[in-house]
């Protein structure tokens, strides 16, 4: 069974996220969504609720796994047998940062990083960025799933 990761924070997911997901899902058996647990950061979302959307929004990919991590990504993949880290890249800045940590992981375990170009739709795209624009009052609306917004609008109307 050929299975890779697709990691992030996911805080929350956008469609950028779900694009890379996706089409990850078409090309792996077995493809686990790995929600980065950061006790220093204080995210926007609980960590349960980033899974619980993210499973919620990936529903229609059966292969799809969503699951939280702590520590070194290349522990996680060496405790499921997953030889492949699936990575979108948005810009030449994105790369500079992933190639060091693919060299690292690969370099720790043997672990394989695939870079997979951003559909130029979502180029532009982050999560801090949907946050910024949402927490202003900006439509988000076409950057995240339905349940996404839904839960984005929920949680700053009580902030």
């Amino acid at each position: 069974m050929r299975r890779a990761v697709c990691p992030g924070s996911f805080d929350p997911i956008t469609n950028g996220h779900l694009d890379i997901i996706g089409r990850a899902s078409r090309l792996y058996d077995e493809v686990y969504v790995a929600v980065m647990i950061n006790k220093a950061k204080k995210g926007l979302f609980e960590i349960e609720e980033r899974i619980e959307l993210i499973r919620e929004v990936t529903s229609e990919y059966d292969n799809v796994r969503v699951e939280a991590f702590h520590g070194l990504l290349v522990d996680f993949c060496k405790q499921r047998d997953i030889p492949a880290i699936v990575k979108g890249l948005r810009a030449v800045s994105d790369f500079d940062y992933e190639l060091q940590m693919a060299q690292m992981n690969n370099g720790l375990t043997g672990v394989e990083t695939l870079f997979v170009p951003t559909n130029p739709t979502y180029s532009f795209l982050s999560s801090s960025l949907v946050k910024e624009v949402a927490q202003w009052g900006g439509d988000v609306s076409h950057l995240v799933p339905p349940a996404v917004l839904e839960a984005l609008n929920k949680r700053l109307r009580q902030a």
